[in-house]
């Protein structure tokens, strides 16, 4: 793409002033339009040391509003990003609906460089590449506008400016190595450039090449196209996106119908068994520290199935400073805001810690599906997007533990009617409860597709029979342990 790029032609300094005026005012007036409509807005800048990105964003957000927009500079990953998924410190500046987001610096940067420098292999640089082009797609199908520009000089030129910045005392701190070693490894830098580019470049989130050797020109181009992109997007709200084949294999799971509640642990076994299991998972969770391996451990089920008891029973064997239990309830509105999954990603430990989720993003094809929270366009593409989510963190390292807590119907009243009636429990027991219970069997119906369309060989699900909370409290243990131990070995 860079080497085949042939450069727009560039207008007489007075027809650039005047059309800059008009494209500034153009921009400046659709920030209505972008807060009325909830358009996010992700703005990358991206391209050569020295070729003016910063200069050029700073003129770009003079024209806009402050309280609708946040500059993120993304260089070096901090320590703590380094514990996380690889896009994981993308993934939570994205914006909010309404707002735009602009980056200087991108995930492109991290992955180029990583292969100029011979710190990434030719299997993790394609599988990130896969990442990337997942990531702007999804933020596409739920809604965000991502306009990417690389901004292009030639080796001549960036030389020409990396010299007069560094021969100034008040910009030379503008200069890094790194502009340094790309100015001298030109060549080797569009060869990699060029590769990224293109393999990148969908019709979702297509690059943009801006000619940069003049700086007003390049402001010009910048400022257009973002107004003829927001034009575009305003016009297509609320566009149906297509449906992605699954393209994960898929574990053969059984129907909730199908799985048998008879199951029971005898009451002088439990204590016992439970307190060998306890010890054995305390001694994985040292290990896993040492090894710095993620554990996410995410419990699904119906309403008094025994979640809470059965994630107390995982914790009490576990060093308070190495997990975090997250209890989800409905998204705040500045969750609401953004991607669904965009709360999960802010929540997902660092190498070495366990995350127990009580409640999950599959709220996406249960609740928000049957509550009319969501379009059916929405959940439907939901299965496809929670499968690659869990594929970015299992490529990350982590171990996933997904858990359905199944009882059936009379027992799940029974719970209600003791809650009910006992003081200290009624605090369980809501009308959401009661009212969900009506809808049982369309909750199973989706259950029943949550299960068949996610349950990955990576991140399967593992069902809990919990009409003897007992049993399903050991079963828990047992196949945390063993998930663990499964990693340790490979």
């Amino acid at each position: 793409m860079l080497k085949e790029w042939v450069k727009a032609e560039k207008p007489e300094n007075e027809e650039i002033n005047l059309s800059l005026k008009e494209a500034r005012t153009k921009l400046n007036g659709m920030q209505m339009a972008i807060k009325e409509k909830k358009l996010p807005v992700l703005v990358i800048f991206d391209g050569w040391g020295g070729a003016g990105k910063g200069s050029i964003l700073g003129k770009v957000i003079k024209n806009l509003d402050p309280r609708f927009y946040k500059t993120e500079t993304l260089s070096k990953p901090a320590e703590d990003e380094l514990r996380r998924p690889f896009l994981y410190r993308y993934f939570v500046r994205i914006p909010e609906a309404g707002k735009f987001s602009f980056f200087d610096g991108s995930w492109m940067d991290e992955v180029t460089k990583a292969r100029l420098q011979g710190n990434t292999d030719s299997r993790t640089y394609e599988r990130q590449l896969t990442s990337i082009k997942r990531f702007e797609r999804t933020l596409s199908d739920n809604g965000y506008l991502v306009v990417k520009f690389f901004f292009n000089i030639s080796r001549q030129e960036q030389k020409k400016r990396l010299k007069e910045l560094t021969e100034s005392k008040s910009t030379a701190w503008r200069v890094s190595r790194w502009d340094i070693w790309q100015n001298k490894h030109y060549k080797e830098c569009v060869d990699v450039y060029d590769d990224y580019l293109e393999s990148t470049n969908q019709f979702i989130a297509p690059w943009y090449f801006i000619d940069s050797k003049n700086r007003k020109w390049a402001e010009l181009q910048v400022t257009e196209l973002l107004v003829k992109n927001i034009e575009t997007a305003l016009l297509n709200e609320g566009r149906r996106s297509v449906l992605l084949q699954n393209v994960f294999p898929l574990k053969k799971m059984p129907y909730l119908a199908d799985i048998s509640l008879d199951k029971k642990t005898d009451d002088a076994e439990y204590e016992k068994e439970l307190s060998a299991l306890q010890a054995t998972l305390s001694d994985l969770h040292n290990r896993i520290y040492k090894k710095k391996i993620p554990v996410i451990i995410a419990y699904e089920g119906w309403d008094a199935a025994g979640k809470g008891g059965n994630i107390k029973r995982l914790t009490a064997a576990l060093d308070p400073r190495g997990f975090e239990v997250v209890p989800v309830a409905s998204p705040e509105p500045h969750e609401k805001n953004r991607h669904y999954l965009w709360r999960f990603w802010n929540r997902l430990p660092k190498d070495g810690h366990i995350t127990i989720f009580d409640r999950t993003w599959y709220g996406r094809v249960m609740v928000e599906r049957l509550e009319g929270f969501c379009s059916e366009n929405d959940w439907m593409r939901a299965y496809n997007e929670i499968n690659e989510f869990e594929k970015e963190l299992h490529d990350w390292g982590a171990v996933i533990v997904k858990f359905w807590v199944q009882i059936d119907k009379d027992t799940q009243l029974a719970r209600f009617n003791d809650r009910q009636n006992t003081p200290e429990k009624q605090w369980k027991i809501t009308d959401e409860d009661w009212r969900n219970r009506e809808k049982w069997d369309q909750y199973e119906v989706a259950v029943n597709d949550m299960i068949q369309k996610t349950s990955t060989e990576f991140a399967p699900w593992h069902i809990l029979e919990s009409n003897d909370k007992h049993h399903a409290r050991i079963k828990a243990l047992k196949t945390v342990i063993k998930a663990i131990e499964k990693k340790l070995e490979g």
